[in-house]
């Protein structure tokens, strides 16, 4: 079983309380409020993103990279794969 099934509710309850640190971002926006509660809005999710992504990675390193039952060719290309996430992510 997936890392990202078995951590499911876990999961979905961070990106619900991502999805409404958002809703709240524009409605402070809409309403034109200060510039720095706007800021401090933005650094929330941007931690609260972070912190889902860090969640995720280590459930598939650890389930994908720390299994012993692959070929170390495998193992290669997944670090490969991961990599490339990284690099996408940390832009």
């Amino acid at each position: 079983m997936a890392h990202t099934i078995a951590d499911k509710k876990k999961l979905l309850a961070r990106v619900r309380r991502i999805k409404g640190q958002s809703e709240a971002l524009e409605n402070s926006l809409e309403a034109e409020t200060e510039c720095m509660a706007v800021l401090q809005q933005i650094a929330a999710i941007k931690g609260a993103v972070n912190g889902l992504m860090k969640e995720v990675l280590e459930g598939h390193l650890r389930e994908h990279l720390g299994a012993e039952e692959i070929t170390s060719e495998q193992r290669k290309d997944e670090i490969e794969r991961v990599i490339l996430i990284l690099k996408s992510y940390l832009k």
